[in-house]
C-alpha cells in the first residue's frame, strides 16, 4: 500500500515536471516567433528604404547592393538556425548603419519626408527587436534551467527535451544598433 502511494506520487511528480517542460518549450517557441516577426518587419522595410536612398545616392551602389545581399542572406537562414540568424541579422544591422551614415553626405536625403519616416520606423523596430530578443533569451534560459536541473533533467532526458540556443551576436561590433538619428 505504501509502495503504491509512493509510486503514485512519483508518477504525479513526473507529470508535473513534464508539463512544466512543455510549457517552457512553448514559451520559448512563442518568444522566437516574436523575434521572427520583428525581423520580418525590418526586412520588409528595407526595400522602401533602399528605393528612397537610390534617388539621392545612386553612385553609392556598392553599399545599397550589400544591404540587399545581407537582407537576402538573413531571410535564407533556415528557421531553426538561431545562431545563424543572429549572425546574419548582426551583419545586416551593420550594413544598415552604413546606409544611414550615407545620409550625412546628402542633405536632401536627410530632409526627405519618406526617408525621415523610414528612419523613425526602423528605430522603433530596432527597439522592438531588442525587446523580443530579451524575451526569447529569458524563455530559453527558463527552459535550459529545467532541462539541466535535477530532477527535471531526468524527465527531460527521457522525453528528449533539449537546451535552447540563445539569440546572441558574436561580434561585438554587430551589437551596435544602427544609428538612425540625424
Amino acid at each position: 500500500m505504501i509502495g503504491l502511494a509512493i509510486a503514485a506520487v512519483v508518477v504525479i511528480y513526473a507529470i508535473v515536471i513534464y508539463n512544466g517542460l512543455v510549457r517552457a518549450r512553448q514559451v520559448k517557441e512563442e518568444a522566437w516567433s516574436g523575434i521572427d516577426v520583428q525581423l520580418k518587419r525590418r526586412a520588409d522595410l528595407i526595400p522602401n528604404l533602399l528605393e528612397t536612398v537610390k534617388g539621392y545616392a545612386a553612385h553609392e551602389k556598392e553599399t545599397l547592393e550589400k544591404v540587399v545581399e545581407l537582407r537576402n542572406r538573413a531571410q535564407a537562414v533556415p528557421a531553426g538556425d538561431i545562431a545563424g540568424r543572429a549572425q546574419a541579422e548582426g551583419l545586416l544591422g551593420q550594413a544598415l548603419g552604413r546606409l544611414f551614415a550615407l545620409a550625412e553626405a546628402y542633405p536632401d536625403l536627410k530632409a526627405n519626408q519618406n526617408f525621415a519616416e523610414l528612419q523613425q520606423t526602423l528605430e522603433t523596430l530596432e527597439g522592438e527587436i531588442q525587446m523580443s530578443r530579451r524575451y526569447y533569451n529569458g524563455a530559453a534560459r527558463d527552459l535550459n534551467v529545467k532541462v539541466e536541473s535535477f530532477p527535471s533533467n531526468l524527465v527531460a532526458t527521457v522525453f528528449k527535451f533539449v537546451k535552447a540556443p540563445y539569440f546572441e551576436i558574436d561580434n561585438p561590433a554587430d551589437r551596435a544598433v544602427p544609428g538612425v538619428k540625424f
